[in-house]
């Protein structure tokens, strides 16, 4: 990448920046209602902004849907990575979703072991296409990409939708769900997959090798991280930000 391709990228996310998240109807198609919400770029939430609101806001690069980690360990969709792409990436032009699987928080449904789970993340995915849809000021709506971390990092990467236009499995442990029956495997869209270098699940060697016959797949190692990557949540977010910019 040359210079005057890096002077065109927004500016690297940074600390958590203040959002005005709106929430967002998501429905799955075996009737679970998820509980989500959404953040656009320089949305201020205008008073009266209900379901699928927000701000007038401006053209996003891409919307984000952000999956969480093992509902069963704790995790949800205000874990402190997944909480820190929803406030920073749309500093960087990329609206986020942000969403719970079944069982967790205020969505309906029960824990399935990573099955069912995948419809829910079908349903954030539909959800973000409307969102981008009913916000585009362009004739063009902006791409959905798929961003899951851990537990939501291999739903995600199971799940597929015809307007999604890319994946990103950041710390995927590629046990939870087959890896051989993942949807993304094969298709030929783009995916990037963020392996931490002392990942305690899956490090990046045997990523690369589970991984190597996938289609238009890229693996980058988070250097010095672990699977939980604190300390590291600017680097993941930078590598997204590079990475849809590339789409």
């Amino acid at each position: 990448m040359n210079d005057a391709e890096n002077s065109q990228r927004p500016p690297a996310p940074g600390p958590p920046f203040e959002v005005e998240a709106f929430e967002v109807t998501a429905a799955t198609s075996d009737g679970i209602e998820l509980e989500a919400e959404a953040a656009w770029p320089g949305s201020t939430g205008p008073e009266g902004a209900g379901a699928d609101g927000g701000g007038s806001g401006s053209t996003a690069a891409a919307v984000a849907v952000l999956s969480h980690p093992h509902p069963l360990y704790g995790g949800d969709m205000w874990n402190p990575l997944v909480d820190h792409l929803f406030r920073a990436l749309p500093a960087s032009g990329i609206a986020t979703l942000r969403y719970n699987f079944r069982g967790t928080g205020r969505s309906g449904g029960s824990h399935d072991d990573g099955k069912a789970e995948q419809l829910d993340a079908v349903a954030a995915f539909e959800a973000a296409v409307r969102l981008a849809a009913d916000r585009s000021s362009t004739a063009e709506p902006p791409p959905v990409v798929s961003a899951g971390w851990s537990f939501g990092g291999d739903v995600s990467l199971a799940a597929s939708h015809g307007s999604l236009s890319a994946w990103i499995g950041i710390a995927a442990p590629l046990r939870i769900v087959d890896p051989a029956s993942m949807g993304a495997a094969a298709d030929p869209r783009p995916k990037l997959l963020l392996v931490p270098e002392h990942d305690q699940f899956r490090s990046p060697a045997e990523a690369s090798e589970i991984t190597e016959g996938w289609a238009n797949t890229q693996l980058d190692v988070i250097s010095g991280g672990d699977h939980f990557l604190m300390g590291h949540a600017r680097a993941v977010a930078e590598r997204i930000v590079s990475f849809v910019g590339d789409l």
